[in-house]
């Protein structure tokens, strides 16, 4: 399939999760890309298998979740071993329901996902060119000049904006000559798609395997006995080719003192890990998201969702300045939120990598007592599962001091740039139960009000919006009641007072007012955000 178009409003380079959420969510919100990708097509070897809470309740949003529960595998928990001898277990089937709907890590796969997001473009007749290479670009202050090449054609492609989701070995940022700076870890690691005959690893958890030198992993697959095995080459394999999944079976065998019985291989591979960012993910018209903008070690299962969040984060603001509803000041905001979030990230998870690799003393001493019983006691406590929850899905994460945030409050619990909060509410009139999430689903932006409102001012509210934003602003309205107490806590809400609340299309928390205030929530929308329509 060849490009006819000689122009777009939004070319994006990647048709991984990242490129391919891009494209999902631009669509979401009136905007058409044109998506390419090196590849041939999608494939069935993928490195990622977590699926966090955050990006199942942005899937929700989406409507596709019930689609990813079903054909996903529940982690029963985390079984730690040192030296073939469990040492502790964590179940991650209490971790704190009630701060979302997916209280859980879902295994499901990277090309998983891709399909489920290939799937959403074409419903919504948004093309995949595969086998398609960008080849050239240049941009001036106005638009952004590619070249681009298939197997015999060469096409010239104007664009209003660029998105580089081409991973660690991004064209779109080396282009741009936007430094990539990090290191590369000293081992080389394996990874195996194996179905196992193993009685002792068919309870559906994490076991890891801790080593003097390394570590080895199982993580529960969806498909029946299916495992992904993972971890460190020993010295003696490093450097030898040809590597296949029997070489590795003593190593494995010797770190998890089980003796490991392969039915099926799947998928073989072995690679080398880095720990790599972006100076910066924008350059002028064109921003990098994804492995294009950093890359780390495998702990927690955080990557792919990291790029998940980050074609979230920019797609509205890119839809709305593409479609002329928002001014281009607000592009400055992906940069600003998104790069302390890599880095917290990139530390994070450097530091317990490293100590996971080291063979020092130090470390193995903390491996083989400390950390089990600091585990084991933590675990024991519900506030910090909780927390642990919070931080593994991101669902923690939080923009606080970003630009596009307006906090008029005395709230000092949930504040402007917080992720909003997840509580079901009962709805009075429909005597059902819905949630707060469920209540921004529509693209656009989000009004809660919460408190007491005469119907003369919910007509004048009801009329401002319609006025001014229409379609763009949704509006909800929660008196106080009985069995919606726990909100009007949580938000701080006095006996007599309102509440105002403007939530942005990615479910962070923009404006937040003790007052019910058309001109400060005008204020928010027009010189805050950035808001171009009806005004």
């Amino acid at each position: 399939m060849t490009i006819s178009e000689t122009h777009t409003r939004v070319l994006i380079v990647g048709a991984g999760p990242s490129g391919l959420m891009m494209a999902a969510q631009l669509l979401r919100h009136g905007v058409l890309p044109i998506i390419i990708d090196i590849k041939q097509g999608p494939t069935d070897e993928s490195k990622a298998l977590a699926v966090q809470a955050r990006s199942l309740e942005i899937y929700r949003q989406m409507g596709v979740v019930e689609r990813v529960i079903e054909n996903g595998q529940q982690a029963g928990g985390i079984i730690f071993n040192d030296n073939g001898s469990q040492v502790a277990e964590l179940p991650l089937d209490h971790l704190g329901g009630e701060q979302t709907p997916f209280p859980y890590v879902l295994m499901y796969q990277q090309s998983k996902n891709e399909r489920l997001l290939l799937d959403y473009l074409t419903l919504n007749c948004c093309p995949v060119y595969w086998e398609t290479t960008l080849t050239a670009l240049t941009q001036t202050a106005e638009r952004v000049e590619v070249q681009l090449k298939t197997v015999d054609t060469v096409t010239n492609l104007t664009c209003d904006w660029v998105v580089g989701a081409d991973g660690a070995h991004s064209v779109v940022r080396k282009q741009l000559q936007i430094p990539f700076n990090g290191e590369t870890y000293g081992h080389n690691f394996y990874l195996a798609d194996v179905e196992l005959a193993n009685d002792e690893l068919r309870d559906k958890k994490i076991h890891l395997y801790l080593a003097k030198k390394g570590f080895s992993a199982f993580f529960p697959m969806p498909e029946l006995n299916r495992y992904r095995a993972l971890g460190n080459l020993p010295d003696e394999l490093s450097n030898k080719e040809g590597l296949t999944v029997n070489d590795i079976l003593p190593g494995l065998d010797k770190t998890s003192g089980l003796n490991i019985n392969i039915a099926e291989t799947f998928w073989f591979t072995t690679y080398r890990l880095h720990h790599r960012m972006a100076d910066n993910f924008r350059a002028q018209r064109c921003f990098l998201i994804g492995d294009a903008a950093h890359i780390h070690s495998p702990v927690g299962g955080q990557g792919m969702n990291t790029g998940l969040q980050d074609a979230y984060n920019l797609g509205w603001k890119l839809a709305g300045v593409a479609n002329g509803t928002l001014a281009p000041k607000i592009l400055s905001s992906y940069a600003d939120e998104r790069i302390p979030v890599a880095k917290r990230l990139l530390s994070t998870t450097d530091r317990v990598f490293s100590m996971i690799m080291s063979d020092s003393w130090m470390a193995g001493l903390i491996k083989r007592w400390v950390m089990p019983v600091v585990l084991k006691l933590a675990w024991g406590n519900a506030n910090i599962r909780a927390f642990f929850l919070k931080q593994v899905s991101q669902i923690g994460i939080n923009y606080r001091d970003s630009s596009i945030n307006l906090h008029v409050s005395q709230s000092t619990r949930i504040k402007a740039g917080d992720r909003l909060p997840y509580f079901k509410v009962f709805d009075e009139k429909k005597q059902a139960e819905t949630d707060l999430h469920e209540w921004c689903s529509k693209p656009g932006f989000t009004l809660i009000i919460l408190g007491k409102l005469a119907e003369m001012d919910l007509f004048s509210l009801a009329k401002w919006i319609s006025q001014k934003y229409p379609g763009m602003l949704n509006f909800f309205y929660l008196p106080k009641s009985i069995k919606n107490q726990a909100i009007f806590d949580a938000f701080e809400v006095n006996e007599n007072q309102g509440k105002s609340l403007i939530v942005r299309p990615d479910m962070y928390i923009g404006f937040i007012n003790d007052k019910i205030d058309m001109v400060l929530m005008d204020n928010y929308m027009g010189n805050v955000v950035g808001v171009t329509q009806g005004r």
